[in-house]
């Protein structure tokens, strides 16, 4: 884990379905940050070293973004990373962590901890895509016409998806992030891992995650972005509904990509709220 132009994670763990790249850093209460679409574990670079302060904060890359790779065949659903999520959580031995999911993450997190039975001591749920249907317009054109996006050129479809990105914080990025942001889907390569994952992403693959809302046992947090123009607040405002005691936090000037736009707002809000959960 390091800077901006050079953030790695440095382990890679064999999964059933993969081999993800993870990082474990600091000491204390473990967290366990998944992020979503089309991020990777880079959208948590400023967010790690602030919670490390006080916690153990588990970092990995989902299945087919970042550093890590899905076998061949392997679609990367919500459904598989969410057991590789259970896998992952296994390896670490962790049994008592707050489990931080952001966009499909935060869907990947529900399901994990619902279906797949990750236990957890508290979920954060940030901007996240789990009652559907959630995809965007833009989503809902790419799985529609796939091959489209799979044959256009490579400079066509860098500055397009680039164009997209843009569009996930409210503060503008710089060309250093946004590089970073663009550095996995990079080439012929990754133009073809960014149509994989766009076609593996359904909603239907938290439908049963959504169905067990109402037995969440564990406290909850709704953390949203004020200006997500991807998932606006009023989407936080019924996943929150949703879950029993569910408490919600909205941080303004904050867009989809809220750990990008409020990093250190974001890992307080994670930090406050674990801190303030009772010891088991």
């Amino acid at each position: 884990m390091t800077t901006t132009e050079g953030w790695h994670l440095p382990d890679r763990v064999r999964l059933t379905d993969g081999e993800v790249a993870a990082g474990v850093v600091g000491d204390g209460p473990p967290v366990v940050l998944t992020h979503g679409t089309p991020a990777w574990s880079f959208l948590w670079r400023s967010v790690v070293p602030a919670l490390a302060a006080t916690h153990r904060v588990h970092v990995w890359d989902l299945l087919g973004f970042g550093d890590s790779s899905a076998d061949p065949g392997v679609r990367p659903t919500i459904a598989r990373q969410a057991r590789a999520l259970a896998e992952l959580v296994e390896h670490w031995g962790v049994t008592d962590a707050v489990l931080v999911g952001h966009d499909i993450g935060g869907g990947i997190t529900a399901r994990a901890h619902l279906v797949e039975g990750v236990p957890a001591r508290a979920l954060v749920l940030m901007d996240a895509a789990v009652i559907g249907p959630w995809n965007t317009p833009f989503t809902e054109h790419q799985q529609r016409y796939p091959e489209a996006y799979r044959t256009m050129p490579n400079d066509a479809f860098t500055d397009l998806i680039a164009t997209r990105l843009r569009t996930a914080t409210h503060n503008p990025m710089s060309p250093e992030v946004l590089a970073g942001y663009l550095r996995p889907w990079a080439g012929a390569g990754g133009q073809q891992r960014w149509v994989d994952q766009v076609e593996a992403v359904q909603h239907t693959d938290t439908a049963e995650a959504v169905s067990r809302l109402a037995s969440v046992a564990v406290p909850t947090l709704v953390l949203w972005g004020e200006e997500d123009r991807w998932l606006p607040p009023t989407v936080a405002d019924r996943l929150a509904a949703a879950i029993p005691g569910a408490r919600r936090h909205r941080i303004a000037g904050g867009g989809h990509f809220l750990a990008e736009d409020r990093p250190h707002e974001v890992a307080q809000a994670i930090a406050a709220f674990a801190d303030g959960l009772p010891t088991r």
